[in-house]
């Protein structure tokens, strides 16, 4: 299997690169813009082929695409590979607005490939072994009666748009578990900011409740402090995770401590080498369930909605 990695940023060099070129049975190519980034990581990884222009790949024999740019760039390369038959990943957001990422999806929809979402949120192996429900994979008795995700910042309100999408996307997303909530069944709240002569988004919050489940998605990147904390209820039993290694469970009035192996790599920790395995299965099968498109194009509109109640 050959597939090319498209910029190699921050994100690319500190969350995927170590995860991906550690894959067995997969040879990379790499691509970016700047040929003394890409010497050196192609020097570093052993990587045999690289390029400093996308277009050149539709030649290079490639079987998939990693696209790790700036969120501007998404729509073009997605839909310049997506034209050229190739399965296609693409790092949160897909876009900046639901119409292009509806376009983009219709678009594989008619090549018949998947376009998949680098969401490694959805893959934490904490929450996956201690949250049931949290997933369709596994299976339970025991109802979800609450899902509260906060992701805060330290003093960086911003411009709404890019906020929801480049920020906010990530608890939205992990609390859209169905992916079918109406955009108008939400409930929004959220805070302003005037800093330098603007008017920035400092703090959203959004809540909806399908059936007997409540699910709250809260940022203040007015914060003292950058955390992330995920909370879960049950009947008569509670979760609370402070970090992707640890955190507690209350049942019978009494905390059980709960944390990851020893030494399980950081990266696993977050997801990233479970998203990894999904996506280069996703590849060999060429195929992408159905519910996973709809709960990523869901997630964008669900950004969209919530950019148009903050104006």
């Amino acid at each position: 299997m050959k597939i090319a990695l498209i910029g190699l940023g921050d994100i690319a060099v500190k969350a995927h690169l170590p995860v991906l070129t550690q894959m067995e049975n997969v040879e990379w190519v790499f691509c970016t813009r700047n040929p003394e980034r890409l010497q050196q990581l192609a020097r570093k990884y052993h990587i045999k082929e690289s390029y400093t222009d996308y277009r050149e790949l539709a030649k290079a024999g490639i079987d998939a695409v990693m696209i790790h740019c700036a969120t501007s760039s998404h729509p073009m390369l997605a839909e310049f590979f997506l034209k050229l038959g190739l399965p296609v990943f693409v790092d949160k957001p897909l876009a900046d607005s639901y119409d292009q990422c509806e376009r983009l999806y219709e678009l594989a929809e008619s090549q018949q490939v998947p376009l998949f979402m680098g969401f490694n949120r959805r893959y934490i192996p904490l929450y996956q072994q201690h949250l049931p429900g949290l997933t369709s994979d596994i299976p339970t008795t025991l109802p979800l009666l609450s899902l509260r995700w906060e992701k805060h910042r330290h003093d960086l309100p911003g411009e709404a748009r890019t906020f929801i999408f480049d920020d906010f996307i990530h608890p939205l997303d992990s609390i859209n578990l169905n992916g079918s909530i109406a955009p108008d069944d939400t409930f929004v709240t959220s805070q302003f900011v005037q800093s330098g002569g603007q008017r920035l988004l400092g703090r959203l919050d959004v809540q909806w409740q399908q059936g007997q489940t409540l699910f709250h998605a809260s940022m203040n990147r007015q914060h003292g402090s950058t955390m992330e904390t995920v909370s879960a209820n049950y009947q008569n039993a509670s979760y609370r995770f402070d970090s992707f290694t640890e955190g507690s469970c209350w049942r019978g009035n009494k905390e059980e401590r709960l944390r990851l192996a020893d030494w399980t790599p950081m990266l696993a920790a977050k997801g990233f080498h479970a998203m990894a395995e999904h996506w280069l299965q996703v590849v060999s099968t060429g195929k992408q369930a159905l519910s996973l498109t709809q709960r990523n194009l869901h997630s964008h509109l669900l950004a969209e909605h919530l950019v148009n109640q903050v104006k």
